[in-house]
């Protein structure tokens, strides 16, 4: 019936903005009435980074995100929730992470390369998928983080006390063999 009427009244160019008004109602409690600044909703934007860093922003297209059955404790939660997370990402096709980063990745963390190139990072510690995808996403976070620090130049004293500390362990073993030795040799009567 409504839209016989609404048909008629188109054709007819009859339509006022009353007949709008009193055909669509909108309660005091709706969403946008409650929530004015919500309704307009945008897709998140990564800021721009001009110096070429990480923003710590992932964008979730890039990667390939597969769940599946987790392993150890947890009755059958753990048999029927496919709550393991195995993230993995491109790395030379990443547009989010600057190249001289991707090198240092590649060089640092080649076990978790596989041989296409993949990244691969796996979380099974909590029975949620969220969380276990929360905390993969934060570990590639915290790594890409680290490989863009400097690295620390280290001083001509702390050069001179590693050299010093190894000369004394060294002569500390030898000591120690040298006496395990003549013990040995004064048991066999020699």
């Amino acid at each position: 019936m409504f839209r016989s009427i609404l048909a008629l009244s188109l054709r007819n160019g009859n339509i006022s903005d009353k007949f709008i008004r009193n055909m669509s109602f909108k309660s005091n409690l709706s969403l946008d009435i409650l929530y004015p600044n919500s309704v307009d909703l945008k897709p998140f934007k990564p800021p721009d980074n001009p110096e070429g860093k990480f923003s710590g922003f992932i964008p979730i297209k890039d990667l390939d995100i597969k769940y599946t059955k987790s392993s150890g404790p947890g009755g059958q939660n753990v048999n029927k929730r496919d709550t393991k997370v195995d993230i993995r990402f491109h790395v030379k096709s990443a547009t989010w992470i600057s190249e001289d980063t991707k090198q240092k990745l590649l060089e640092k963390y080649y076990t978790r390369v596989n041989k296409d190139g993949y990244f691969v990072i796996k979380s099974d510690k909590t029975r949620s998928q969220d969380l276990n995808r929360a905390d993969a996403l934060s570990y590639i976070r915290s790594i890409i983080f680290k490989l863009e620090e400097p690295e620390k130049e280290t001083s001509p004293e702390t050069i001179e006390k590693h050299r010093k500390n190894k000369e004394k362990a060294a002569r500390q073993r030898l000591m120690e063999k040298r006496s395990r030795s003549l013990l040995k040799m004064y048991r066999s009567g020699g």
